[in-house]
């Protein structure tokens, strides 16, 4: 029997599954006309609305818009005539065939062509992501970093001191020890930090796994996913975020778009996860339960902390 498996708009594949699955995720409307699928015997990714009267009598599309000027949109008129080329040679060549299906095929690695061929949808109203659900995903990925900065310096803090112990010179001089591991955990921390933001915001995910838990991710002002420059260079201005005592944070509820001050210096925007897509209607204004969930509990985790502070500052009249 003939598996199917199609893309989302987060560009992730799903499948296999099988012909009555596919019938049943159509009339739900999760398979739009522009869905890339794919099947045994293609030689590439192909919309929904070439392959869904195989399986579904009146699939319901409107027929195909005709092809834009090749002027319109040179990016696309490229990628068409690649993949036309390949499908060409692909028949021309039978020992050609199999090399292109294993290329296509969901079973190849994940840089199937449903990546390459991609394209971020314009025409829609675009979601802009707030302060709070932003200060949401922020709350979950420092847990991250700090849980990721924790372990390492533990490692390195065990390292070092078995260094020391061996070399009778460093603990003749504890204040270049001091220094240098007062360095380390800077290096450290800003390592981690540099690594986990701009790695995560320049992939397919175009996201921290915070953003991506509370439903937003990191595009340029065009929608497109950010080179690996643009990240390293947004990371480099949220510096400017914080030596301005969080106000760089606080212009998110204030600007166009809601940008934050390391948005504007790196030419960025955070949008809901369904913006720039096919399917815009599943953007969302509200902040969801997740982002709820983690506000409380930051909300509450700050509270214990400050009643915390405020006991010890306390105590010595107290005990008097």
């Amino acid at each position: 029997m003939t598996q199917w498996y199609y893309s989302d708009a987060d560009r992730n594949r799903h499948g296999p599954l099988e012909a009555d699955t596919m019938i049943d995720l159509h009339r739900r409307g999760e398979l739009g006309a522009e869905t890339l699928v794919w099947r045994d015997g293609l030689t590439q990714w192909r919309p929904w609305r070439e392959l869904a009267g195989e399986l579904i009598a009146s699939p319901g599309f409107a027929a195909a818009a005709a092809p834009a000027p090749a002027t319109a949109d040179p990016v696309a008129a490229a990628v068409s005539a690649r993949l036309d080329a390949a499908e060409h040679a692909a028949q021309a060549s039978p020992q050609a065939a199999p090399a292109a299906a294993d290329r296509d095929s969901p079973y190849a690695a994940p840089r199937a062509g449903v990546d390459e061929i991609a394209e971020v949808v314009h025409g829609h109203e675009v979601v802009h992501v707030g302060f709070w659900k932003r200060m949401a995903a922020y709350l979950i990925d420092s847990m991250l970093i700090g849980i990721a900065y924790y372990a390492v310096s533990m490692f390195m803090t065990v390292f070092v001191l078995a260094i020391g112990m061996a070399s009778a010179s460093w603990m003749s001089k504890p204040e270049v020890a001091m220094a240098l591991m007062i360095g380390g955990v800077y290096l450290l921390m800003g390592a981690l930090s540099l690594a986990y933001y701009v790695g995560f915001e320049s992939s397919s995910m175009q996201a921290t796994l915070g953003k991506r838990a509370v439903g937003i991710k990191t595009v340029d002002l065009d929608g497109r996913r950010l080179t690996r420059g643009r990240a390293f260079g947004r990371w480099l201005a949220s510096w400017l975020s914080y030596a301005t005592l969080g106000v760089g944070y606080l212009m998110i509820a204030f600007t166009d778009r809601k940008r934050g001050l390391h948005d504007l210096v790196a030419k960025t925007q955070v949008v809901d996860r369904w913006a720039y897509t096919a399917q815009p209607d599943l953007q969302r204004r509200d902040l969801g339960p997740v982002a709820i969930v983690v506000l409380v509990l930051g909300g509450l985790m700050w509270l214990l902390t400050i009643g915390l502070v405020a006991a010890l500052a306390l105590l010595p009249t107290l005990t008097r």
